[in-house]
């Protein structure tokens, strides 16, 4: 199964197309939250993702944009960009943002892994090293856990004794190799 995961886009249209455009095919498409908020076409990028999959969870700007949570846990530009969201966004888009589902969700056909915005813990947590990770990890009995929220591609991995950290291997150049990753060890446990 070849999966599509694509979060964070934050009402970029000219990015998702970008990536859509880069993305080799797939068989599932996995958005794993934060639709809107930022960008200036929070309706296309809606109609966009709402049109590639059935499988969303929600994201704090999803949240926020709808009223789902206080403006108070953002920093001002985001609220800023929230409120300004919220006043752009149709009924309906508004309406189907509002129904998201909170992480975890599992599906079916990817039965050894979960898909989240922040953490399996707590939606709106920021996971950005093993450590933040590692809580995750040992508590879930799920295998693989997919995440957004941080705008950091990456993964980590535990198996009892150690934590490992897994990160895109970036090059500077429009000649980047993006498909190259590699593994860091980050604590011994």
């Amino acid at each position: 199964m070849r999966l599509l995961l694509l979060s964070d886009i934050h009402s970029n249209l000219e990015a998702l197309d970008a990536c859509l455009a880069a993305a080799p095919e797939c068989d599932l498409v996995v958005n794993l939250g934060d639709i809107v908020g930022y960008g200036a076409s929070p309706n296309e990028v809606t109609a966009r993702s709402r049109s590639l999959g059935k499988f969303f969870v929600r994201g704090n700007h999803d949240k926020a944009v709808t009223g789902l949570t206080d403006l108070n846990d953002f920093n001002p530009i985001a609220g800023v960009a929230a409120l300004w969201t919220r006043d752009q966004l149709t009924t309906e888009n508004s309406e189907w943002l509002r129904a998201l589902p909170q992480g975890p969700i599992m599906i079916a056909d990817v039965p050894d892994a979960q898909f989240v915005h922040g953490s399996p813990l707590d939606e709106d947590e920021y996971v950005v090293n093993s450590e933040e990770a590692a809580d995750s990890l040992r508590q879930s009995a799920t295998a693989i856990t997919f995440f957004g929220h941080t705008h950091l591609q990456g993964g980590f991995q535990g198996n009892g004794n150690s934590d490992d950290a897994f990160y895109p291997d970036y090059r500077p150049s429009a000649k980047a190799n993006i498909g190259r990753y590699h593994w860091r060890k980050i604590v011994a446990i």
